[in-house]
């Protein structure tokens, strides 16, 4: 299994932050966000490798990064040779460079590299060993406006995804999905030609609305809670929020 991070974005909502220097690498109590999140992973002893996707304006802050960076795994920094936010390819298509580029034929961990949560993803991994299928998360969202803002999905008992709509004007449901999604290898094959056939780039959830529509996905229920680092208060909360993590 490989770890894909989603690193290639441009974080204006953060400026003047990011304006020279990717979110993922903002510091969080002394770590960086990745950190947070690969250290975690790194546990379950099951990632191959580590492959952060950035935009070529900030592709040497991760080179330097991964010098420095210790896993138990190689760490591959791939550059979308992209320079601003209007010429941005998008997840999906960052994805599919990804794939490409790197001829993947493995089960792949896609996460955003600039989200926060407070449980383990190894829980995650072991969800997705027990359905052999492509999974994600899911949380209940009270407020439909935000539930707008995200994908949203309806399952049955067995948290197969009946229905998935990626920022809907009239969402399925009140469950949400946080960006993180373990693709199997068959899945995996299927981005290009999801693109091909019309999938929107934008966000990575615009491929899980089209899989959910060709295979069987499954939606573990968050056992935690996830945040959005999104704007510069959002940024001094969860600092507050980690000050006591190690």
């Amino acid at each position: 299994m490989k770890c894909l991070v989603l690193a290639a974005g441009y974080a204006t909502r953060l400026y003047p932050l990011t304006k020279n220097f990717p979110k993922p690498l903002l510091e969080v109590n002394g770590k960086t966000i990745i950190d947070w999140l690969l250290d975690d992973i790194d546990k379950s002893g099951r990632i191959n490798e580590y492959i952060i996707i950035s935009n070529h304006k900030y592709f040497h802050h991760f080179e330097e990064w991964s010098k420095k960076k210790k896993l138990s795994s190689k760490i591959t920094i791939i550059d979308d040779g992209t320079e601003t936010n209007e010429t941005r390819l998008g997840a999906v298509k960052d994805m599919e460079l990804v794939i490409n580029k790197l001829h993947i034929d493995e089960d792949l961990l896609v996460i955003a590299g600039d989200n926060l949560i407070d449980f383990s993803l190894n829980d995650f991994i072991n969800y997705y060993d027990q359905k052999k299928s492509s999974c994600v998360m899911r949380y209940y969202e009270e407020d439909l406006e935000r539930v707008k803002k995200s994908g949203s999905l309806k399952v049955d008992d067995n948290d197969l995804i009946l229905e998935m709509k990626e920022k809907a004007s009239f969402p399925p449901s009140n469950w949400c999905i946080p960006p993180f999604y373990l693709y199997s290898k068959d899945d995996v094959k299927m981005v290009s030609k999801a693109l091909n056939d019309g999938c929107r780039i934008d966000s990575p959830g615009c491929y899980l609305e089209y899989l959910c529509q060709k295979s069987s996905v499954y939606a573990m229920k968050m056992p935690g809670k996830r945040y959005d680092i999104g704007t510069i208060e959002n940024y001094e909360m969860v600092n507050k929020m980690f000050s006591n993590s190690k």
